[in-house]
């Protein structure tokens, strides 16, 4: 089965590095399976878990906090604005994070800080998820 590289980098490091068969994302206009030879595309993700299917069956899943997608024929990068991968993610800190950007909803004081604390709920429940897994 052909397989194609698979890339995820922030501003600060390369998160991961490995061949895969499959990636699936979430993008602004939908979910999209990615497979080897897939059309050129650049779209932009949503706040979700990236998922990897690499050979032997092994399933890679990363918690990718928006960004962008560039799909090659023979390389996917995804240019995150942050990503982790399940081991690194400190579980005790997401549910703090999670309960901070409920109370801060609740009080919905301004539009901005609405907006803030709804993308800060979404990229706790987001790391939280891939935890969970």
């Amino acid at each position: 089965m052909s397989t194609f590289l698979v890339e995820i980098v922030t501003p600060e490091r390369k998160v991961y590095e490995e061949t895969a068969n499959m990636v699936s994302v979430k993008g602004v206009e939908g979910e999209l399976g990615i497979l080897p030879n897939h059309i050129p595309l650049v779209t932009p993700l949503r706040i979700a878990p990236v998922t990897i299917k690499r050979d032997g069956g092994k399933v890679d899943v990363v918690a990718v906090n928006g960004g962008f997608i560039e799909v090659r024929k023979d390389k996917v990068v995804i240019l995150a604005e942050s990503a982790e991968m399940a081991k690194d993610i400190d579980v005790a800190r997401a549910e703090a994070a999670k309960q901070r950007a409920q109370q801060r909803l609740a009080a919905r004081q301004d539009e901005i800080d609405f907006r803030r604390a709804e993308r800060a709920l979404q990229r706790a429940m987001n790391r939280l998820e891939i935890t969970n897994r």
